[in-house]
């Protein structure tokens, strides 16, 4: 369970808020006072970032990097570049 401790404490409460809605989507969306679709982008959101901490085979230079890509803060594309440039240089 160490992922959930890793993780904001936005995305904590956000897990908590769905536990407490019976995982329904519908209902958490009625909570944030938002959309559904806004509610199941920040859920995809979510497990994305929790499948990057439980995946332990990766660098942690490449999972910071993709931590980044969720959070929007570093593109898909730029993150890709840089860990072929990591990898190519690693491997040098």
């Amino acid at each position: 369970m160490n992922w959930f401790l890793s993780l904001e404490k936005e995305d904590q409460e956000f897990i908590k808020q769905l536990v407490l809605s019976s995982g329904s989507l519908k209902q958490l969306a009625h909570v944030y006072e938002v959309s559904y679709p806004t509610v199941r982008a920040r859920l995809n959101n979510v497990i994305n970032k929790i499948t990057l901490l439980e995946d332990k085979k990766k660098d942690s230079f490449e999972t910071k990097l993709m931590q980044l890509v969720i959070d929007e803060k570093v593109s898909l594309d730029v993150a890709k570049d840089l860990i072929k440039d990591y990898q190519e240089a690693k491997n040098e």
